[in-house]
């Protein structure tokens, strides 16, 4: 029996992604459901959540590679393609409002997390800086950069993680429905999107259920909020005690990983900017980068398990919950407060 090759064995997971991106779209376009305001890829990504808890887990083994790729490389290569949606002048519109913003957004949420973990929540200063980071940064990917710093055990790192989906998914429902009522611009509630919402697709999924411009800002901040992972990783690391250090040394060495998609993003907005592609090309990459986001909204919901919840426990949850809520609350705060600054 022949063993089936990489690419082979991601087409069915590939095919379920792709027919939940397309159910999604298209009851987007349903009257009873455009009218909620949510995109496509918020219904989508309700599509995989609700395929993941029913039938999806007969189908994980036979499926599991093609829902992966979904999820991870295809919503890195769709990151980087929404690059072709942004300009140079967008981003600097963003400027050091968006930067300042999301420096302190960082710096609380993670000091927050550290100070209520281990004091309030008595959790152990591993998961407390693991749900930090997720929350202050960039969700999952920022959980994973940060495990080799802290040396934390993969349970801890699954428990984070879990965390950040809960949340994250939460905020991607929330956020379109506070537009209205928080007295923000189009320009300055997507920077209050994006300096708060967990993960980059969850930004792009609430962003789009607002505005074509509100997404934009949100991408740009929360592209900035991303690349502050590797100075993050840095500080951390250098601030870490002897004990530590010394028990780092004696295992695997400490890997700082660089954001390369938020680089590259970057990249292809310059691209865009300059106008060296015919439009013709450039709208051809925006379209297909609908279908590559769609796709790894559903295979982000396809893996989102009510299970998590219970794997979490009650006092990482009550830690993220609280600092979900200072994201949406003190974030909107800090972000009014450098409007103000900067006026």
């Amino acid at each position: 029996m022949t063993t089936p090759t990489h690419s082979t064995a991601r087409w069915p997971g590939l095919l379920l992604t792709g027919a939940l991106a397309a159910c999604g779209m298209v009851l987007a376009k349903i009257g009873a459901v455009e009218r909620t305001g949510f995109s496509g890829l918020t219904i989508t990504i309700l599509c995989g959540i609700v395929a993941g808890n029913t039938f999806f887990p007969r189908l994980a083994t036979r499926t599991a590679a093609g829902v992966d790729f979904s999820k991870g490389i295809l919503l890195r290569t769709g990151i980087v393609l929404y690059g072709f949606r942004i300009t140079f002048q967008q981003i600097g519109a963003v400027g050091w409002e968006g930067v300042l913003v999301d420096t302190l957004i960082i710096g609380f949420t993670f000091t927050l997390a550290v100070l209520l973990g281990t004091r309030l929540f008595r959790l152990d200063a591993q998961t407390s800086m693991l749900i930090g980071a997720g929350s202050a940064i960039c969700g999952a990917a920022a959980v994973m950069a940060t495990e080799p710093v802290v040396r934390a055990q993969a349970h801890k790192v699954s428990v984070a993680v879990a965390t950040v989906v809960i949340f994250g998914t939460l905020a991607m429902f929330l956020y379109p429905l506070l537009f209205p009522h928080v007295g923000l611009t189009e320009r300055q509630f997507g920077i209050f999107a994006g300096s708060t919402i967990h993960e980059v697709a969850q930004v792009i999924a609430a962003g789009r259920s607002v505005s074509d411009t509100v997404a934009a800002t949100a991408v740009i901040e929360k592209m900035l909020r991303v690349m502050m992972l590797a100075p993050f990783l840095l500080v951390l690391s250098a601030t870490k005690s002897p004990t530590d250090h010394g028990h780092r040394a004696a295992g695997a060495a400490t890997h700082i990983v660089i954001p390369w998609f938020a680089v590259l993003f970057i990249g292809m907005s310059a691209v865009n900017s300059l106008h060296w592609l015919p439009s013709a090309p450039v709208q051809w990459l925006v379209g297909a980068d609908t279908v590559l986001l769609a796709m790894a909204m559903a295979g982000l919901g396809l893996r989102t398990h009510v299970g998590a919840i219970r794997q979490a426990g009650l006092k990482p949850l009550l830690l993220a919950a609280t600092l979900f809520a200072f994201l949406v609350l003190g974030g909107y705060a800090i972000n009014r407060g450098v409007i103000l600054l900067l006026r």
